[in-house]
Protein backbone atom coordinates (compact mmCIF):
# COMPACT_ATOMS: atom_id res chain seq x y z
CA UNK A 1 0.00 0.00 0.00
CA UNK A 2 1.38 3.43 -0.89
CA UNK A 3 2.06 5.71 2.06
CA UNK A 4 -0.42 8.46 2.78
CA UNK A 5 1.21 11.86 2.31
CA UNK A 6 0.09 14.88 4.30
CA UNK A 7 -0.05 18.32 2.64
CA UNK A 8 2.91 20.51 3.60
CA UNK A 9 0.63 22.91 5.50
CA UNK A 10 -0.70 20.04 7.62
CA UNK A 11 2.83 18.80 8.34
CA UNK A 12 3.83 22.28 9.49
CA UNK A 13 0.79 22.44 11.77
CA UNK A 14 1.68 19.06 13.26
CA UNK A 15 5.31 20.16 13.76
CA UNK A 16 4.29 23.41 15.45
CA UNK A 17 1.80 21.60 17.67
CA UNK A 18 4.51 19.11 18.62
CA UNK A 19 6.74 22.07 19.47
CA UNK A 20 4.02 23.68 21.58
CA UNK A 21 3.12 20.52 23.47
CA UNK A 22 6.76 19.63 24.09
CA UNK A 23 7.54 23.21 25.18
CA UNK A 24 4.84 23.35 27.84
CA UNK A 25 5.45 19.78 28.96
CA UNK A 26 9.18 20.41 29.34
CA UNK A 27 8.39 23.73 31.03
CA UNK A 28 6.56 21.74 33.69
CA UNK A 29 9.46 19.32 34.04
CA UNK A 30 12.11 22.06 34.19
CA UNK A 31 10.46 24.42 36.65
CA UNK A 32 10.86 21.57 39.09
CA UNK A 33 14.62 21.50 38.45
CA UNK A 34 14.91 25.26 38.93
CA UNK A 35 12.86 25.11 42.12
CA UNK A 36 14.92 22.13 43.33
CA UNK A 37 18.02 24.32 43.09
CA UNK A 38 16.54 27.54 44.49
CA UNK A 39 13.54 26.78 46.71
CA UNK A 40 12.89 23.18 47.72
CA UNK A 41 15.92 22.73 50.04
CA UNK A 42 14.44 25.43 52.31
CA UNK A 43 10.72 24.76 51.80
CA UNK A 44 10.35 20.97 51.86
CA UNK A 45 13.11 19.91 54.27
CA UNK A 46 13.88 20.66 57.94
CA UNK A 47 15.26 24.12 58.66
CA UNK A 48 18.11 22.66 60.72
CA UNK A 49 19.30 20.37 57.90
CA UNK A 50 22.79 21.37 56.64
CA UNK A 51 22.49 23.28 53.34
CA UNK A 52 24.59 20.79 51.34
CA UNK A 53 22.56 17.84 52.64
CA UNK A 54 19.30 19.66 51.90
CA UNK A 55 20.50 20.44 48.36
CA UNK A 56 21.43 16.80 47.71
CA UNK A 57 18.07 15.70 49.14
CA UNK A 58 16.30 18.19 46.86
CA UNK A 59 18.21 16.98 43.80
CA UNK A 60 17.33 13.41 44.83
CA UNK A 61 13.63 14.24 44.53
CA UNK A 62 14.48 15.74 41.14
CA UNK A 63 16.04 12.40 40.17
CA UNK A 64 12.82 10.55 41.07
CA UNK A 65 11.24 11.98 37.92
CA UNK A 66 13.95 10.36 35.81
CA UNK A 67 13.49 6.95 37.38
CA UNK A 68 9.76 7.25 36.65
CA UNK A 69 10.41 8.09 33.00
CA UNK A 70 11.12 4.50 31.81
CA UNK A 71 7.96 3.38 33.61
CA UNK A 72 6.08 6.06 31.70
CA UNK A 73 7.89 5.03 28.53
CA UNK A 74 6.76 1.41 28.95
CA UNK A 75 3.19 2.33 29.90
CA UNK A 76 2.62 4.99 27.25
CA UNK A 77 4.69 3.12 24.69
CA UNK A 78 2.33 0.15 25.00
CA UNK A 79 -0.76 2.26 24.40
CA UNK A 80 0.96 4.47 21.84
CA UNK A 81 1.66 1.41 19.71
CA UNK A 82 -1.79 -0.03 20.31
CA UNK A 83 -4.26 2.88 20.20
CA UNK A 84 -2.25 5.61 18.50
CA UNK A 85 0.26 8.41 19.02
CA UNK A 86 -2.25 11.24 19.37
CA UNK A 87 -4.49 9.82 22.09
CA UNK A 88 -1.51 8.73 24.14
CA UNK A 89 0.09 12.17 23.89
CA UNK A 90 -3.15 13.82 25.04
CA UNK A 91 -3.24 11.59 28.13
CA UNK A 92 0.38 12.42 28.98
CA UNK A 93 -0.28 16.16 28.65
CA UNK A 94 -3.28 15.97 30.99
CA UNK A 95 -1.36 14.00 33.61
CA UNK A 96 1.58 16.41 33.51
CA UNK A 97 -0.66 19.46 33.79
CA UNK A 98 -2.47 18.04 36.81
CA UNK A 99 0.69 16.86 38.59
CA UNK A 100 2.58 20.11 38.15
CA UNK A 101 -0.35 22.28 39.23
CA UNK A 102 -0.68 20.22 42.40
CA UNK A 103 3.02 20.74 43.24
CA UNK A 104 2.27 24.47 43.31
CA UNK A 105 -0.40 23.79 45.95
CA UNK A 106 1.64 21.57 48.29
CA UNK A 107 2.04 22.42 51.98
CA UNK A 108 5.56 23.09 53.28
CA UNK A 109 7.66 21.10 55.75
CA UNK A 110 6.90 23.72 58.42
CA UNK A 111 3.18 23.05 57.94
CA UNK A 112 2.95 19.25 57.71
CA UNK A 113 6.42 17.93 58.50
CA UNK A 114 7.76 14.83 56.67
CA UNK A 115 4.51 14.52 54.71
CA UNK A 116 5.62 17.51 52.59
CA UNK A 117 8.65 15.84 50.92
CA UNK A 118 6.67 12.60 50.57
CA UNK A 119 3.93 14.38 48.62
CA UNK A 120 6.58 16.18 46.58
CA UNK A 121 8.20 12.87 45.64
CA UNK A 122 4.84 11.35 44.64
CA UNK A 123 4.01 14.27 42.34
CA UNK A 124 7.53 14.29 40.91
CA UNK A 125 7.00 10.62 40.06
CA UNK A 126 3.77 11.60 38.29
CA UNK A 127 5.73 14.20 36.30
CA UNK A 128 8.24 11.53 35.32
CA UNK A 129 5.50 9.17 34.15
CA UNK A 130 4.01 11.90 31.98
CA UNK A 131 7.26 13.05 30.39
CA UNK A 132 8.13 9.39 29.76
CA UNK A 133 5.08 9.18 27.52
CA UNK A 134 5.01 12.73 26.15
CA UNK A 135 8.36 12.72 24.35
CA UNK A 136 7.57 9.70 22.20
CA UNK A 137 4.13 11.01 21.28
CA UNK A 138 5.21 14.54 20.35
CA UNK A 139 8.27 13.32 18.46
CA UNK A 140 6.42 10.64 16.49
CA UNK A 141 3.63 13.03 15.55
CA UNK A 142 6.29 15.13 13.81
CA UNK A 143 8.58 12.47 12.33
CA UNK A 144 5.98 9.95 11.18
CA UNK A 145 4.06 12.71 9.42
CA UNK A 146 7.11 14.22 7.69
CA UNK A 147 8.44 13.39 4.20
CA UNK A 148 11.55 11.21 4.30
CA UNK A 149 13.93 13.93 3.07
CA UNK A 150 12.79 16.37 5.83
CA UNK A 151 12.34 14.01 8.76
CA UNK A 152 15.32 15.39 10.67
CA UNK A 153 14.09 18.96 10.25
CA UNK A 154 10.52 18.35 11.36
CA UNK A 155 11.63 16.02 14.15
CA UNK A 156 13.81 18.83 15.51
CA UNK A 157 10.66 20.89 16.13
CA UNK A 158 9.62 18.45 18.85
CA UNK A 159 13.18 18.54 20.21
CA UNK A 160 13.12 22.35 20.27
CA UNK A 161 10.45 22.06 22.94
CA UNK A 162 13.25 21.37 25.43
CA UNK A 163 15.04 24.75 25.17
CA UNK A 164 11.69 26.49 24.71
CA UNK A 165 10.57 24.93 27.99
CA UNK A 166 13.77 26.15 29.67
CA UNK A 167 13.17 29.68 28.36
CA UNK A 168 9.58 29.65 29.60
CA UNK A 169 10.59 28.22 32.99
CA UNK A 170 13.36 30.74 33.53
CA UNK A 171 11.21 33.64 32.32
CA UNK A 172 8.55 32.58 34.81
CA UNK A 173 11.02 32.48 37.70
CA UNK A 174 12.78 35.68 36.61
CA UNK A 175 9.45 37.51 36.40
CA UNK A 176 8.37 36.35 39.84
CA UNK A 177 11.84 37.03 41.26
CA UNK A 178 11.77 40.63 39.99
CA UNK A 179 8.19 41.42 41.03
CA UNK A 180 8.00 40.10 44.60
CA UNK A 181 10.26 40.41 47.62
CA UNK A 182 12.74 37.70 48.54
CA UNK A 183 10.54 36.58 51.44
CA UNK A 184 7.42 36.52 49.26
CA UNK A 185 9.29 34.53 46.60
CA UNK A 186 10.17 31.81 49.12
CA UNK A 187 6.71 31.88 50.71
CA UNK A 188 4.35 31.86 47.73
CA UNK A 189 5.97 33.38 44.63
CA UNK A 190 7.66 30.15 43.57
CA UNK A 191 4.23 28.50 43.33
CA UNK A 192 3.03 30.71 40.46
CA UNK A 193 5.08 29.00 37.66
CA UNK A 194 3.71 25.62 38.76
CA UNK A 195 0.07 26.70 38.85
CA UNK A 196 0.38 28.24 35.36
CA UNK A 197 0.87 24.75 33.93
CA UNK A 198 -2.90 24.33 33.94
CA UNK A 199 -2.59 25.66 30.36
CA UNK A 200 -1.67 22.10 29.32
CA UNK A 201 -5.31 21.10 29.63
CA UNK A 202 -6.31 23.52 26.87
CA UNK A 203 -3.47 22.38 24.62
CA UNK A 204 -4.36 18.72 25.10
CA UNK A 205 -7.91 19.45 23.96
CA UNK A 206 -6.56 21.15 20.83
CA UNK A 207 -4.38 18.13 20.01
CA UNK A 208 -7.32 15.78 20.50
CA UNK A 209 -9.75 17.78 18.38
CA UNK A 210 -7.62 19.26 15.60
CA UNK A 211 -4.78 16.85 14.73
CA UNK A 212 -4.87 13.64 12.71
CA UNK A 213 -3.10 10.43 13.62
CA UNK A 214 0.28 9.96 11.90
CA UNK A 215 0.30 8.50 8.39
CA UNK A 216 2.60 5.62 9.38
CA UNK A 217 0.31 4.53 12.20
CA UNK A 218 -2.82 4.90 10.06
CA UNK A 219 -1.26 2.73 7.37
CA UNK A 220 -0.34 0.10 9.94
CA UNK A 221 -3.94 -0.03 11.07
CA UNK A 222 -5.19 -0.36 7.49
CA UNK A 223 -3.03 -3.30 6.47
CA UNK A 224 -1.34 -6.30 8.03
CA UNK A 225 2.19 -5.09 7.31
CA UNK A 226 5.09 -6.88 8.94
CA UNK A 227 5.73 -10.23 10.62
CA UNK A 228 2.71 -10.24 12.93
CA UNK A 229 -0.96 -10.53 12.04
CA UNK A 230 -3.34 -8.21 13.85
CA UNK A 231 -4.58 -11.07 15.98
CA UNK A 232 -1.02 -11.94 16.98
CA UNK A 233 -0.17 -8.27 17.62
CA UNK A 234 -3.10 -7.85 20.00
CA UNK A 235 -1.80 -10.74 22.08
CA UNK A 236 1.73 -9.43 22.49
CA UNK A 237 3.12 -6.46 24.36
CA UNK A 238 4.73 -3.91 22.00
CA UNK A 239 7.31 -3.22 24.73
CA UNK A 240 8.34 -6.88 24.93
CA UNK A 241 8.39 -7.09 21.14
CA UNK A 242 10.65 -4.03 20.97
CA UNK A 243 13.02 -5.59 23.52
CA UNK A 244 13.01 -8.90 21.60
CA UNK A 245 13.53 -7.41 18.14
CA UNK A 246 15.77 -4.43 18.94
CA UNK A 247 17.81 -4.98 22.15
CA UNK A 248 20.99 -3.67 20.50
CA UNK A 249 19.34 -0.50 19.19
CA UNK A 250 17.69 0.26 22.53
CA UNK A 251 20.97 -0.16 24.44
CA UNK A 252 22.99 1.91 21.98
CA UNK A 253 20.29 4.58 21.76
CA UNK A 254 20.48 4.92 25.55
CA UNK A 255 24.28 5.17 25.35
CA UNK A 256 24.04 7.77 22.61
CA UNK A 257 21.80 9.88 24.85
CA UNK A 258 24.00 9.92 27.96
CA UNK A 259 26.19 12.90 27.00
CA UNK A 260 23.12 14.93 26.05
CA UNK A 261 21.46 14.28 29.38
CA UNK A 262 24.50 14.71 31.62
CA UNK A 263 25.49 18.03 30.08
CA UNK A 264 22.01 19.40 29.57
CA UNK A 265 20.91 18.97 33.17
CA UNK A 266 24.18 20.28 34.52
CA UNK A 267 23.70 23.41 32.40
CA UNK A 268 20.04 24.07 33.22
CA UNK A 269 19.79 22.89 36.84
CA UNK A 270 23.07 22.25 38.64
CA UNK A 271 24.75 25.50 37.53
CA UNK A 272 21.92 27.48 39.13
CA UNK A 273 22.55 25.90 42.53
CA UNK A 274 26.33 26.21 42.09
CA UNK A 275 26.19 29.84 40.99
CA UNK A 276 23.76 31.07 43.67
CA UNK A 277 25.11 29.05 46.60
CA UNK A 278 26.90 31.23 49.19
CA UNK A 279 29.53 28.49 49.42
CA UNK A 280 29.91 28.55 45.62
CA UNK A 281 29.97 31.63 43.40
CA UNK A 282 27.33 33.46 45.50
CA UNK A 283 25.84 35.20 42.45
CA UNK A 284 22.32 36.70 42.20
CA UNK A 285 19.55 34.35 41.09
CA UNK A 286 18.90 36.60 38.10
CA UNK A 287 22.46 36.16 36.81
CA UNK A 288 22.32 32.37 36.72
CA UNK A 289 18.74 32.24 35.39
CA UNK A 290 19.76 34.67 32.63
CA UNK A 291 22.82 32.57 31.79
CA UNK A 292 20.71 29.44 31.48
CA UNK A 293 18.23 31.29 29.28
CA UNK A 294 21.05 32.49 26.98
CA UNK A 295 22.05 28.85 26.55
CA UNK A 296 18.49 27.86 25.67
CA UNK A 297 18.21 30.68 23.13
CA UNK A 298 21.45 29.52 21.47
CA UNK A 299 20.26 25.92 21.47
CA UNK A 300 16.85 26.37 19.80
CA UNK A 301 17.97 27.34 16.25
CA UNK A 302 20.91 24.95 16.50
CA UNK A 303 18.47 22.06 16.85
CA UNK A 304 16.73 22.93 13.58
CA UNK A 305 20.03 23.46 11.75
CA UNK A 306 21.32 20.11 13.02
CA UNK A 307 18.13 18.41 11.86
CA UNK A 308 18.56 19.91 8.38
CA UNK A 309 22.21 18.83 8.22
CA UNK A 310 21.24 15.31 9.26
CA UNK A 311 18.67 15.17 6.44
CA UNK A 312 21.35 16.00 3.93
CA UNK A 313 24.45 14.22 5.24
CA UNK A 314 23.13 11.60 7.69
CA UNK A 315 22.38 11.36 11.40
CA UNK A 316 25.56 9.74 12.72
CA UNK A 317 28.14 12.26 11.55
CA UNK A 318 26.71 15.38 13.15
CA UNK A 319 25.71 13.43 16.26
CA UNK A 320 29.26 12.13 16.78
CA UNK A 321 30.76 15.56 16.04
CA UNK A 322 28.61 17.09 18.77
CA UNK A 323 29.82 14.51 21.30
CA UNK A 324 33.50 15.04 20.47
CA UNK A 325 33.30 18.85 20.50
CA UNK A 326 31.37 18.84 23.77
CA UNK A 327 33.93 16.55 25.38
CA UNK A 328 36.67 19.09 24.68
CA UNK A 329 34.51 22.11 25.55
CA UNK A 330 33.81 20.66 29.02
CA UNK A 331 37.31 21.71 30.11
CA UNK A 332 36.65 25.35 29.16
CA UNK A 333 32.99 25.47 30.15
CA UNK A 334 33.24 25.35 33.93
CA UNK A 335 36.27 27.68 34.26
CA UNK A 336 34.29 30.24 32.25
CA UNK A 337 31.33 29.84 34.62
CA UNK A 338 33.73 30.26 37.56
CA UNK A 339 34.54 33.82 36.38
CA UNK A 340 31.14 34.92 37.73
CA UNK A 341 30.64 37.18 34.69
CA UNK A 342 27.25 36.93 32.99
CA UNK A 343 28.99 37.36 29.61
CA UNK A 344 31.29 34.38 30.10
CA UNK A 345 28.62 32.32 31.84
CA UNK A 346 26.41 32.91 28.78
CA UNK A 347 29.26 31.91 26.43
CA UNK A 348 30.03 28.77 28.45
CA UNK A 349 26.45 27.57 28.59
CA UNK A 350 25.52 28.79 25.08
CA UNK A 351 28.38 27.02 23.29
CA UNK A 352 27.81 23.91 25.39
CA UNK A 353 24.15 23.86 24.43
CA UNK A 354 24.99 24.27 20.72
CA UNK A 355 27.12 21.12 20.92
CA UNK A 356 24.29 19.36 22.80
CA UNK A 357 21.93 20.45 20.00
CA UNK A 358 24.15 18.77 17.40
CA UNK A 359 23.16 15.49 19.07
CA UNK A 360 19.64 16.25 20.27
CA UNK A 361 18.47 17.81 16.99
CA UNK A 362 18.87 14.68 14.79
CA UNK A 363 17.90 12.35 17.62
CA UNK A 364 14.16 12.35 16.93
CA UNK A 365 14.60 11.17 13.34
CA UNK A 366 17.49 8.87 14.30
CA UNK A 367 15.44 6.96 16.88
CA UNK A 368 12.27 6.93 14.77
CA UNK A 369 14.15 5.23 11.93
CA UNK A 370 15.59 2.49 14.16
CA UNK A 371 12.27 0.77 14.88
CA UNK A 372 9.32 -0.58 12.91
CA UNK A 373 5.95 1.12 13.14
CA UNK A 374 4.34 -1.61 15.22
CA UNK A 375 6.73 -1.13 18.19
CA UNK A 376 8.18 2.31 17.43
CA UNK A 377 6.61 4.23 20.32
CA UNK A 378 7.86 1.59 22.76
CA UNK A 379 11.33 1.32 21.21
CA UNK A 380 12.11 5.04 21.07
CA UNK A 381 10.72 5.59 24.58
CA UNK A 382 12.84 2.80 26.08
CA UNK A 383 16.06 4.01 24.45
CA UNK A 384 15.43 7.62 25.34
CA UNK A 385 14.31 7.10 28.94
CA UNK A 386 17.02 4.59 29.90
CA UNK A 387 19.55 7.13 28.67
CA UNK A 388 17.80 9.73 30.81
CA UNK A 389 18.23 7.62 33.96
CA UNK A 390 21.97 7.09 33.53
CA UNK A 391 22.47 10.67 32.37
CA UNK A 392 20.15 13.38 33.63
CA UNK A 393 18.90 11.69 36.81
CA UNK A 394 22.31 11.39 38.39
CA UNK A 395 24.15 14.36 36.87
CA UNK A 396 23.27 17.06 39.47
CA UNK A 397 23.94 14.66 42.36
CA UNK A 398 27.26 13.46 40.91
CA UNK A 399 28.39 17.03 40.18
CA UNK A 400 27.49 18.18 43.71
CA UNK A 401 29.45 15.27 45.21
CA UNK A 402 32.47 15.84 42.95
CA UNK A 403 32.57 19.51 43.87
CA UNK A 404 32.20 18.77 47.59
CA UNK A 405 34.99 16.19 47.54
CA UNK A 406 37.49 18.03 45.34
CA UNK A 407 36.63 21.70 45.78
CA UNK A 408 37.11 22.14 42.03
CA UNK A 409 35.04 21.81 38.84
CA UNK A 410 37.78 19.88 36.97
CA UNK A 411 36.28 16.58 38.11
CA UNK A 412 32.94 17.65 36.62
CA UNK A 413 34.68 18.40 33.31
CA UNK A 414 36.08 14.88 33.28
CA UNK A 415 32.62 13.52 34.12
CA UNK A 416 31.18 15.27 31.04
CA UNK A 417 34.10 14.10 28.88
CA UNK A 418 33.55 10.46 29.92
CA UNK A 419 29.83 10.75 29.11
CA UNK A 420 30.75 12.16 25.67
CA UNK A 421 33.09 9.23 25.05
CA UNK A 422 30.30 6.74 25.82
CA UNK A 423 28.00 8.59 23.44
CA UNK A 424 30.56 8.75 20.62
CA UNK A 425 31.22 5.00 20.88
CA UNK A 426 27.49 4.21 20.92
CA UNK A 427 26.87 6.30 17.79
CA UNK A 428 29.79 4.63 16.03
CA UNK A 429 28.19 1.24 16.67
CA UNK A 430 24.80 2.26 15.26
CA UNK A 431 23.84 2.11 11.59
CA UNK A 432 23.01 5.16 9.48
CA UNK A 433 19.23 5.48 9.14
CA UNK A 434 18.62 8.52 6.92
CA UNK A 435 17.30 6.50 3.94
CA UNK A 436 14.93 4.26 5.93
CA UNK A 437 11.36 4.17 4.60
CA UNK A 438 8.98 4.23 7.58
CA UNK A 439 6.12 3.01 5.40
CA UNK A 440 7.90 0.07 3.80
CA UNK A 441 6.57 -2.50 6.27
CA UNK A 442 6.17 -3.13 9.97
CA UNK A 443 9.86 -3.93 10.20
CA UNK A 444 11.04 -0.64 8.71
CA UNK A 445 14.22 0.37 10.48
CA UNK A 446 17.74 -0.85 10.97
CA UNK A 447 18.09 -4.64 10.86
CA UNK A 448 19.69 -6.59 13.62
Amino acid sequence: MAPTTMPETSIRRVALTSLASASIEWYDFYIYGTAAALVFPKVFFPADMPPLVALIASFSTFAVGFFARPVGGVLFGHFGDRVGRKRTLVTALLIMGAGTTLIGCLPTYAAVGPLAPILLIVLRFVQGLAIGGQWGGAMLLATESAPKHRRGYYGAFAQAGAPAGVILANLAFLTVNETVSADAFMTWGWRIPFILSIALIGLSLYVQLRLEETSAFRQLREADAGPLTHSDARGRSPVLEALRLYPRQIALAAGAFIAVQVTYYLLITWVIAYGTNPAGLNLPRSTMLSGVMIGAIAMAPSLLISGIVSDRYGRRGIYAAGAVLLGFWAFAMFPLIDTGSLLWIGVAIGVGQVFVAMMYGPQAAFLTEMFNTRVRYSGVSLGYQFGAIFGGALAPIVATELLARTGSTIGISWYVAIACTITAISVALLHETRHVDLHADARAGVPE
